[in-house]
């Protein structure tokens, strides 16, 4: 193992960033299994990698008694060991140089063969460590090539899949395009780290706010919720821990343009925000924004919400086959029941007639009750009646 060989070495620490002794110490381990194989020895063997004589081998024996003597491979007795050196005692260990003398081109073609699947391995970990620190932040890729169901995605040094439940429905992905994607998962594998990313994840949505607005960066702003519908709409509520700032206009922007990138990144998907709320009902009644709302009632042992709006809002306050009520709902995380003034006011009419027909049913009860016993006390005496005519016959038969 030459000059130029550890040179080399020292190069590719510099450039992979691989760890020089761990290197060094697979090698090592590489190049005895080697000479194992190739020599087939039953010593006890030790491999020594330095720059000035390369690849060295070195058997390996413990001292002992020469009553203990076992293996003559793995032992030596001591009166033996003191003929080499007097100094040795029992359970020293003495090695001495078994290097093969054509074991330079065995020992190089493994060190080349472990180096490369060590560099293999080291910048398989390398990318796993980098990319699990971003795992649900949002990164830049460029798509690298597409298909019905998955989109490769250049993300650098590795390429990321995006299976079609995380793509944008309707949104067209071809080869060198870019934008902005969301680091949903990073999986260690045998063909190494496994990065899956969406565009249709609600946290892309609010990373991007993260990054458009300085106040939600600086945490003044928070953002509480958000519910998406991707390619199509997204509510997010948000929290302003500073009574100067508002929150929806901060996140709008000057002339609307921060919601306004983001809305372009996204495709031109609609984005309500909207102002959270610690009282359920105010927030339920926002959270039905652009609708108007009445009145909220809410019961918060079942966490569900009645919620009456105009007849004319009605519509608009279920949103498209029921989108708007849909995003509220999981908005709020509370179970939300939508119904117009005008049916609210016939649930209440028919709830009262229900009433009022339940008394009326009793009062009746009541009555059959009475009339029963008024009939039964006649039918008494009417059998009283009959008794005492027939006492009074047989009197006069008598």
């Amino acid at each position: 193992m030459n000059h130029e060989f550890m040179e080399a070495l020292d190069e590719l620490v510099v450039d992979r960033g691989v760890d020089r002794d761990i290197l060094i110490d697979t090698i090592e381990q590489a190049v005895l299994t080697a000479y194992k194989k190739n020599f087939g020895s039953a010593q006890n063997v030790r491999v020594e990698f330095d720059k000035e004589n390369g690849i060295r081998v070195f058997s390996q024996r413990t001292v002992v008694d020469e009553s203990d003597l076992y293996d003559a491979f793995l032992e030596i007795d001591i009166e033996d060991a003191r003929k080499i050196n007097p100094n040795y005692e029992l359970g020293d260990i003495i090695e001495n140089e078994v290097t093969p003398k054509d074991f330079g081109r065995i020992a190089a073609q493994t060190a080349k063969q472990v180096v490369v699947q060590r560099i293999r391995e080291a910048e398989r970990e390398i990318v796993y460590k980098e990319f699990i620190e971003k795992e649900n932040e949002i990164v830049s890729g460029e798509v690298a090539r597409a298909n019905k169901n998955v989109v490769h995605v250049n993300l650098g040094r590795i390429e990321g899949i995006m299976t079609q439940t995380e793509q944008i429905p309707q949104e067209f992905y071809k080869a060198g395009q870019k934008m902005k994607f969301y680091i949903l998962e990073v999986k260690k594998t045998n063909k190494g780290p496994q990065i899956v990313v969406s565009r249709s994840h609600p946290g892309l949505v609010k990373r991007l706010f993260e990054e458009e607005v300085p106040e939600i960066y600086e945490g003044i702003v928070q953002i509480k919720s958000v519910a998406r519908e991707a390619g199509s709409r997204t509510k997010m509520a948000v929290k302003s821990i500073d009574d100067k700032i508002d929150p929806i206009g901060a996140c709008v922007g000057p002339k609307g343009l921060r919601v306004k990138n983001i809305v372009d990144e996204l495709g031109d998907e609609k984005i309500d925000i909207i102002k959270y709320d610690e009282d359920p009902a105010a927030f339920i009644s926002a959270s039905l924004s652009p609708s108007k709302v009445v009145k909220v009632d809410v019961n918060e042992e079942e966490k569900s919400a009645l919620v009456v709006v105009p007849d004319y809002q009605l519509s608009l306050a279920i949103g498209k086959e029921g989108q708007n009520a849909r995003l509220a709902a999981k908005l709020t995380n509370w179970k939300i029941d939508i119904k117009s003034e005008s049916q609210a006011e016939a649930d209440m009419l028919a709830a009262a007639n229900s009433k009022e027909d339940e008394l009326s049913n009793d009062v009746d009860i009541d009555n059959l009750g009475e009339s029963a016993d008024y009939e039964d006390e006649n039918n008494l005496e009417e059998v009283v009646e009959v008794e005492d005519t027939n006492t009074i016959e047989e009197s006069d038969e008598l």
